[in-house]
């Protein structure tokens, strides 16, 4: 039962991630793009604040529920007497779970704040600039590459 509750809140958490992602991305961004900086740029700013919050929680969640099943898989084998070998396929997952985990933390943590004391200070030419250029360019790549990831 412990285990069949942790997949799920797992597989809950990197919907929420994921489908934000694709939602924010594919959707948000090209449907602001026709707003003035000024607007576009604090509409988004409000926006993915709160979507990182979620994302936050939902990469936490994702990483101790991940943590925690592989644990009591790798427990129960050994308990059985086996040898516990991590499947490639998990080995895989979690691999690119870290690597999404290190990417949101750019996005959010440099990225985000860059936006954030853009919004702040009103500089909405040189913010609108960068963001119109990261639609082809590193946002772009990083929110693709993140998405592949999952």
């Amino acid at each position: 039962m412990l285990y069949a509750t942790l997949k799920t809140l797992h597989v809950l958490s990197i919907i929420v991630w994921i489908g934000g992602m694709v939602f924010s991305h594919f959707f948000l961004r090209p449907a602001v793009a026709q707003l003035e900086p000024a607007v576009r740029l604090r509409l988004m700013h409000d926006v993915l604040g709160r979507f990182f919050q979620a994302v936050l929680a939902a990469s936490l969640l994702t990483l101790v529920t991940g943590v925690w099943m592989l644990g009591r898989v790798a427990k129960q084998v050994v308990q059985s007497g086996g040898s516990f070998e991590m499947p490639l396929a998990w080995t895989i997952m979690a691999v690119l779970g870290v690597v999404m985990v290190a990417i949101f933390t750019h996005i959010r943590f440099v990225l985000y704040r860059r936006l954030g004391r853009a919004v702040v200070a009103s500089e909405w030419t040189p913010a609108a600039r960068r963001s119109n250029r990261s639609a082809s360019g590193s946002r772009s790549t990083w929110a693709w590459v993140s998405s592949c990831c999952s």
